[in-house]
């Protein structure tokens, strides 16, 4: 209260009023009605008291449902090593797979975040959900490996139904104050199911069963049981659960909560769902999140140069110990990357909240540090492997996982959906993803191609291309913020 007393032209939000610590906190007397005409009497059950039962809901499910995209999509990752084993596909073929996956992958974030926009984030992730578990198990299952290809295209556009679906969540139920915070924590989802996918597919695949198929089957399994969870608690805006709208009067928290139902008659339902009307979709919905504020187009640029870098570690981390380090067997090569997912659990969360507390709500500077702090990391790398030390590789592999999580969190999520606002989050978060998604490509095709320790020093190019575009924009900050 006392910013918007210091500031009369800022907009006011709903989170002016919530708790200043945490994602949510507990309403206690601070947050409390104050009185007037439209004030809940004492002891009734408030919309704000609902709001934040449905924040914690929602930011659990999106968290659990994009960590469980990770497995599906990884389970070529930790298969690689033994295809390369068994010699049925070479290095080169798996890259060519890589960037027929990534290309699928970057059509469908162009899309799928405008549909998510009129169909519903439950449609489309559920959906892609459902294709992304078929797709892998049909990779564990089927004889003939040239079969690959299509199938890992229709992992790419499942698996690209998440990320811009999921942010729309977030930007639906946390307005712009909390939202550094609250995508902090989410963007931690994709470095937790990188962290554990390749480890847990690996170990099941080579210790258990004796077989890299094995990984796709695990990554399958785990995405039914997410689908499950996801079809029977997502909700996809406040105003589905009775609720006003995030960005609505915020005097209206301290309202009564009337919980109304779908179902003629009034019967309420164990999950109230209130149906919102959307308008029809059309083809010039895919750029209007870019129309709307040029920085969504900046930041997409800026993702296509960052990518690459963090998508060569995916897809290609025991691999590239193996070339480091020649001789180690597949579990080694397998764990040693785990750093890489360790770091990029905390950056998001590190990033995130110095962007709201430190930058005050600004999400360029931390962008460009964490961009020059990954410029440096890459370009270590060669002097680095030649000490030929595994805690040595470990450590630089956990600094580059830091500081690519940290500016990948920071642009395509929290400014993504700050720059797109509520209202084209999806759209926005699906446009800039769609950039970076193509320039990923190159993060699954060049280590295929290049190996050895060129690729590091390309991807640290362009990793300080990025950081030089985002310079001039220092102190932009979103129109709501």
């Amino acid at each position: 209260m006392a910013r918007m007393m210091n500031d009369p032209d800022r907009p006011v939000t709903l989170t002016d009023d919530l708790p200043p610590d945490g994602l949510t906190t507990a309403p206690d007397e601070r947050s409390q009605p104050a009185g007037g005409e439209n004030s809940a009497p004492p002891g009734a059950v408030t919309n704000r008291h609902v709001l934040i039962k449905w924040q914690m809901r929602i930011f659990a499910l999106s968290w659990l449902a994009y960590a469980a995209f990770y497995f599906p999509r990884n389970a070529i990752s930790a298969a690689k090593v033994g295809i390369l084993d068994d010699g049925v596909i070479s290095r080169a073929g798996l890259g060519y797979l890589d960037s027929a996956y990534l290309a699928a992958y970057a059509v469908g974030q162009f899309v799928w975040g405008a549909l998510a926009e009129r169909f519903g984030q439950r449609v489309v992730v559920a959906g892609g959900m459902l294709f992304a578990a078929i797709a892998a198990l049909f990779m564990g299952l089927i004889p003939a490996l040239w079969m690959f290809l299509p199938l890992m295209i229709v992992q790419g556009l499942a698996q690209s139904t998440g990320w811009s679906s999921l942010s729309k969540n977030i930007a639906s139920f946390f307005t712009v104050g909390k939202r550094g915070r609250a995508m902090g924590f989410f963007s931690t989802s994709y470095a937790f199911g990188g962290l554990v996918a390749v480890p847990c597919m690996g170990w099941i695949a080579y210790s258990v069963f004796g077989s890299w198929r094995w990984a796709f089957f695990v990554g399958a399994a785990v995405m039914i049981v997410a689908l499950v969870l996801f079809l029977i608690f997502q909700r996809n805006n406040p105003q589905e659960v009775g609720l006003p709208g995030i960005d609505e009067d915020p005097a209206r928290l301290n309202e009564t909560y009337r919980q109304r139902s779908h179902r003629p008659g009034g019967t309420r339902a164990p999950v109230p769902v209130v149906k919102v009307p959307n308008e029809r979709f059309r083809f010039s919905d895919l750029l209007a999140a870019a129309r709307h504020d040029t920085m969504v187009l900046r930041l997409g640029i800026v993702y296509f140069l960052l990518k690459p870098a963090r998508y060569a570690i995916l897809l290609w981390g025991p691999v590239m110990v193996v070339d480091a380090m020649p001789g180690v067997d597949k579990i080694t090569a397998i764990m040693v990357p785990v750093t890489f997912g360790v770091a990029g659990v905390l950056a998001p969360v590190l990033i995130g909240w110095l962007s709201d507390t430190l930058f005050k709500a600004r999400r360029v500077p931390p962008s460009v540090i964490s961009l020059l702090c990954l410029v440096v990391a890459l370009a270590v790398w060669q002097p680095a492997t030649s000490l030929n030390s595994i805690p040595v590789i470990a450590i630089l592999l956990g600094l580059v996982g830091l500081t690519a999580y940290a500016a990948d969190a920071m642009i395509s999520g929290i400014a993504a959906v700050d720059f797109g606002t509520s209202k084209y989050a999806a759209g926005a978060t699906g446009f800039i993803n769609g950039c970076g998604s193509i320039g990923a490509i190159l993060g699954g095709l060049l280590p295929g191609l290049i190996p050895g320790t060129a690729v590091f020093y390309i991807f640290a190019g362009t990793a300080l291309i990025a950081a030089l575009i985002l310079v001039p924009s220092w102190n932009q900050r979103p129109a709501s913020a």
